[in-house]
């Protein structure tokens, strides 16, 4: 990525590490501590996703594990021995942000959890993310588990591109049917997206060591806007990366309210 400027000044952002920068050049159009290793919470489960879209197969099916019913706190509460469709799995865990579905994931993709944290890191290495590690595939804290905003900012762009994910994080509920035939209807964790029409995505994060962390991704005119915001607050969060994708946009957000 490559570092840029535009005329008009940036906003002021409350979060303390952040990057903005247009999703198919690259440019960087802001950034703030963004080499600052912290850990990111879910905003990692893009990661997640982008390899488990890329591994395939996702019209199979995946059973159930104890370990994975055992995550805490956000979660869709599967249960032992039941088996889902992979791809339906991948769109409950990008709307809901649910700790079971991507331990579910992760595990089945990787034989253990510890096989897919490395599946995990070989990837973000690969897509230049080289101030990374983790260990497991849903972003609870964990000993040695960073990132930064540049490092996510390479996954976010990779997971942009991906068509499988593209579709799902744009989604703002999901109907979802549980192994019981059971459904709910799941309600996107991303509140800009909710909010304003240019969003189109992509992944909110959050626990009390990471703080709010929020990859919000925005298009209009043919340009393609990624904002990363880390350590950030409740109160701040969704308009630090609303007003960064208003910035890069170059458009008047209040005119995009849904």
């Amino acid at each position: 990525m490559c570092s840029t400027a535009l005329a008009a000044p940036p906003p002021a952002i409350f979060g303390k590490s952040a990057i903005l920068f247009d999703a198919n050049t690259g440019e960087v159009l802001y950034k703030k501590n963004d080499t600052l290793k912290t850990p990111i919470a879910s905003t990692q489960k893009l990661l997640t996703a982008l390899h488990v879209a890329k591994s395939g197969d996702l019209g199979g099916r995946l059973t159930v594990a104890k370990s994975d019913t055992l995550q805490e706190p956000t979660k869709l509460y599967l249960k032992e021995g039941d088996a889902y469709i992979r791809k339906k799995l991948l769109t409950a865990l990008l709307v809901k942000s649910a700790n079971d579905v991507a331990y579910a994931l992760g595990r089945d993709n990787g034989g253990t959890v510890e096989g897919f944290a490395e599946k995990m890191n070989r990837e973000a290495a690969r897509l230049g993310a080289k101030d990374s590690h983790f260990v497991n595939p849903n972003g609870l804290p964990a000993e040695d588990q960073y990132s930064t905003a540049r490092d996510l900012a390479c996954i976010a762009r990779a997971a942009y591109r991906n068509p499988v994910i593209r579709d799902i994080v744009c989604l703002k509920t999901y109907d979802f049917e549980y192994a019981s035939g059971k459904k709910a209807t799941l309600t996107n964790t991303n509140r800009v997206l909710r909010t304003y029409s240019f969003c189109n995505g992509m992944k909110t994060g959050y626990t009390d060591l990471s703080g709010h962390c929020l990859v919000a991704s925005g298009s209009y005119g043919g340009r393609d806007m990624i904002a990363v915001v880390l350590k950030s607050n409740k109160a701040h969060v969704w308009d630090d990366a609303a007003s960064l994708l208003e910035f890069g946009l170059g458009i008047d957000r209040r005119k995009f309210t849904n």
